[in-house]
């Protein structure tokens, strides 16, 4: 059995339907916090299991009988550790034979304040006993995307990452390596820097897109404190902005490039690249 945590999310559903390319869905273990949001996966034959990371129990009942587990990090930011930590014990008691993790690009060595979190869970993961693997995850190019609209809407894309370089990938690009590495042998102990085949700055990225929508859209880049006042003011919580205002700042450090191409090689394909999300996204609009 293979469970994925999280796996009403974005990420999540992608991964499953992944793997359901690869193995039978009842093999499938979709764990999520509300399984009410999860009758359509439960329709295609996945089995569903309650799984809340602040309810132990509920995880050692949701991994019974799984032999590999994907622990697709929280989302809820500043809460990660203890809830990784959590999941981490239910596996091992669950006697998992192998935990992969979604983690951050270069974690150990990451300028983004992302990482700190990530970085606490691979030492727990290491100190666990749990055989793993870690999929150190690039920037998913639709967290740049999501800000077209309003890009559109005042023909600027504001930012802080400066000339600092994004080696993103579409969401699906990851969700594919996540399903590969479980149907593939011998994975525990390796650590897979996943980013896209491509860079760009977010100039480029703006110019993308205003050739792509025929508007005018200049890249303005912002201090940090500036990026996350604007978000702010745009109806984004204070601890997002201050999230992505901080990546920013780690982007313009190289925290998001990589150009080993790891990506690519294990999903088989090139990358998705910028300019095909920017279309979809433009599509949708």
């Amino acid at each position: 059995m293979i469970a994925i945590t999280g796996a009403t999310g974005q990420l999540g559903r992608l991964v499953i339907a992944a793997l359901l390319k690869k193995v039978p869905a009842n093999q499938i273990v979709a764990a999520v916090r509300s399984p009410e949001k999860a009758k359509d996966l439960a329709d295609l034959g996945v089995e569903v299991r309650q799984a809340d990371y602040s309810q132990p129990a509920t995880l050692d009942s949701a991994f019974k009988g799984v032999e590999k587990l994907l622990l697709i990090s929280s989302s809820e930011v500043g809460q990660r550790e203890a809830q990784h930590n959590a999941v981490i014990a239910a596996a091992k008691r669950a006697g998992v034979k192998l935990l992969a993790y979604t983690s951050l690009l270069h974690a150990d060595k990451s300028p983004l304040g992302l990482g700190v979190e990530h970085r606490a869970t691979e030492k727990a993961l290491s100190e666990s006993g749990v055989p793993h693997v870690v999929l150190r995850n690039g920037w998913y190019t639709e967290n740049y995307a999501a800000s077209i609209a309003p890009a559109l809407a005042h023909n600027a894309f504001i930012g802080a990452v400066g000339e600092g370089r994004i080696a993103s990938a579409a969401r699906q690009d990851y969700a594919e390596a996540a399903a590969a590495v479980l149907t593939l042998d011998n994975q525990a102990g390796k650590v897979y820097e996943l980013a896209g085949d491509e860079a760009y700055t977010l100039a480029e990225f703006s110019a993308e897109i205003a050739q792509q929508s025929g508007k005018k859209v200049d890249y303005v880049n912002l201090p940090e404190a500036e990026f996350a006042k604007a978000l702010t003011g745009a109806g984004l919580p204070d601890w997002l902005a201050t999230m992505l205002a901080d990546s920013d700042a780690g982007a313009a450090k190289g925290g998001l490039f990589d150009d080993s191409h790891t990506l690519s090689k294990l999903i088989g394909r090139p990358t998705t690249p910028a300019k095909e999300v920017i279309a979809e996204t433009l599509k949708s609009l």
